[in-house]
């Protein structure tokens, strides 16, 4: 597994679908996850420290764990299959962990708000992630170059196997 952060959320230039983008911590490998409008919100709202008046779903999940004394203690992309990814989030209650599948939307929302570490199976990264050969270290470059990927790429670009 590979530590990501989320490096930012951007929308793909046909069909105006957000995407996230995770980044490898100790590289320049980025893995584009295509998301929903409302999970882009989300995680962009938090990301700028926005906040509701009233709690929303991730905030309220979060609220409840707090007062259950359950921690979210990472989240994890574990797979990638027909074209879409999958995770899990760790909770965890006292010494016992619980695996709970989710949507890697979701379970990044989640890790943003709880702090939680985020990890990539290596399996994935191995057959979705883009790697840049130069140190980046400009932001812009980086969303600028990575806007320029999602002028002509499509979900079925990561499906893998024989094209």
């Amino acid at each position: 597994m590979q530590e990501m952060v989320i490096y930012g959320v951007s929308f793909d230039m046909v069909g105006k679908q957000p995407i996230v983008l995770l980044k490898a911590v100790d590289s320049n490998r980025f893995l584009p996850i295509w998301i929903g409008h409302p999970e882009a919100a989300a995680i962009l709202m938090r990301l700028q420290g926005q906040t509701t008046p009233r709690p929303m779903t991730h905030d309220l999940m979060v609220d409840i764990f707090g007062e259950l004394e359950v921690r979210c203690t990472q989240v994890v992309v574990t797979e990638l299959r027909d074209n879409t990814f999958f995770a899990t989030i760790t909770l965890t209650t006292g010494s016992v962990d619980h695996n709970i599948d989710a949507r890697p939307s979701d379970a990044l929302a989640l890790a943003v708000r709880a702090g939680a570490p985020i990890y990539v199976a290596a399996d994935v990264l191995a057959e979705s992630a883009i790697e840049f050969e130069h140190e980046v270290e400009d932001t812009e470059e980086v969303v600028e170059r990575f806007k320029d990927f999602l002028d002509d790429v499509t979900p079925e670009d990561f499906a893998g196997g024989d094209s």
